[in-house]
């Protein structure tokens, strides 16, 4: 068994799905299989291993019954819709396995102290259990031709593109010079620790250096502490204006690596981030309560001031809604100031949770990669990020 198997390990007791040994009951070709997706922007998919990574890590791995293969790009994440409590929420989490390896798909998520699905699925999800996702979206991928060289920044969970970056890389024995610099709070927290420094030792072109802020309660730290910083990028990648670089992790981390690039005068035309947190839903959120007598008959008084000037109508067919968007509103913004609650996460037209048909009419669409082409021709739009032209009539 190869090592890049490690992460993703066959299931060896049959389920309710008929899958054993990784594979079904029923051997099928897959070539006459359609990819995930293919069919529709949403699929249900099974859980059909779960994996402690660290004390606060677990991977989830997910097929289909009959295993169709899953197409995606190393670096993309999926949208989640997971019912809590009679309430459907929606997450974005990168993919951590590559492309290479379309059979399964693995999502890696880190428990976060008051983080309502990300606890929910540690606790809960588990083999057999089925679990609703979008396509894969997403801009921060690898480029289509292959760098001379890259430079991969991470930072706790934020390891998980570049991972399946990495991962696709070494799968198809990438000559390409690879410098992956991740940090940890400490050495229990470095995600797939012995998979990267094995992977390091198979292939020469690869080097992994790990930072951690301290030791780990079970084990003295011996490597690089502290911090990224300026010097250590010095020493590190003295031909840094030669590589491509992709980064990820928290948003001060981020923030401090970018700086530190640009003191280096390094060329930010190769320079890609994960520029949003995928974890938690960026959508507008309706007001705490509801308003008083007075400002209800104010807001009444400012909502007919608008429609008579410069509002458009926006018809939600399914539910008979009719509500008034303004021309520098978005869809989303406009129905949730109407008190509605349409299924969106991103909120930048990223992740495609918001993709609705539209029925009528013509909108501003400034997306990010959450929809394709077709999806375009077939008058479909993300409300997140569209804004009216005039009246519009949705299918929702």
């Amino acid at each position: 068994m190869s090592i890049m198997e490690t992460d993703i390990p066959k299931v060896s007791e049959p389920n309710s799905f008929g899958l054993q040994n990784g594979r079904p009951s029923v051997v099928r070709s897959k070539r006459m299989l359609e990819p995930c997706w293919a069919e529709s922007d949403v699929m249900d998919l099974v859980c059909s291993q779960v994996l402690a990574v660290t004390h606060d890590v677990k991977t989830f791995v997910f097929t289909t019954p009959e295993r169709r293969p899953f197409d995606f790009e190393a670096g993309q994440f999926i949208t989640m819709r997971v019912e809590i409590d009679g309430e459907m929420m929606t997450r974005c989490y990168t993919i951590a396995s590559p492309p290479t390896r379309p059979d399964r798909l693995a999502i890696t998520i880190k428990r976060v102290p008051g983080g309502v699905v990300s606890n929910w699925l540690h606790d809960n999800l588990e083999p057999g259990n089925w679990i609703s996702m979008h396509a894969p979206a997403g801009a921060f991928v690898l480029p289509e031709e292959d760098a001379p060289k890259y430079l991969f920044l991470s930072a706790g969970s934020g390891i998980t593109p570049v991972l399946s970056m990495t991962r696709t890389l070494y799968d198809l024995g990438s000559e390409a010079d690879i410098l992956f610099v991740h940090s940890a709070r400490t050495p229990a927290d470095i995600i797939y620790r012995g998979e990267l420094e094995a992977m390091a030792r198979l292939m020469p072109n690869l080097r992994v250096v790990e930072i951690c802020e301290g030791d780990a309660p079970s084990e003295r730290w011996m490597g690089l502490q502290g911090r990224i910083s300026k010097p250590v990028l010095e020493i590190l990648a003295p031909d840094l204006n030669e590589r491509e670089t992709f980064i990820c992790g928290p948003e001060g981390y981020m923030a401090a690596a970018k700086s530190l690039l640009e003191e280096l005068d390094y060329d930010m035309a190769k320079y890609h981030e994960e520029s949003f947190d995928l974890s938690a839903p960026a959508a507008p959120v309706l007001p705490a309560g509801p308003p008083t007598e007075q400002e209800a008959e104010q807001d009444a008084a400012d909502k007919a001031a608008e429609e008579a000037a410069t509002g458009f109508s926006v018809e939600f067919a399914r539910s008979g809604r009719m509500i008034t968007c303004g021309p520098e509103q978005t869809l989303l913004e406009a129905a949730v100031a109407a008190g509605m609650r349409p299924l969106a996460a991103c909120g930048q037209g990223m992740c495609g949770t918001c993709k609705v048909s539209m029925l009528s009419g013509e909108v501003d669409m400034q997306h990010n990669g959450g929809i394709r082409p077709k999806e375009i021709a077939q008058q479909k739009v993300l409300i997140c990020c569209s804004k009216p032209l005039g009246d519009v009539r949705l299918d929702c």
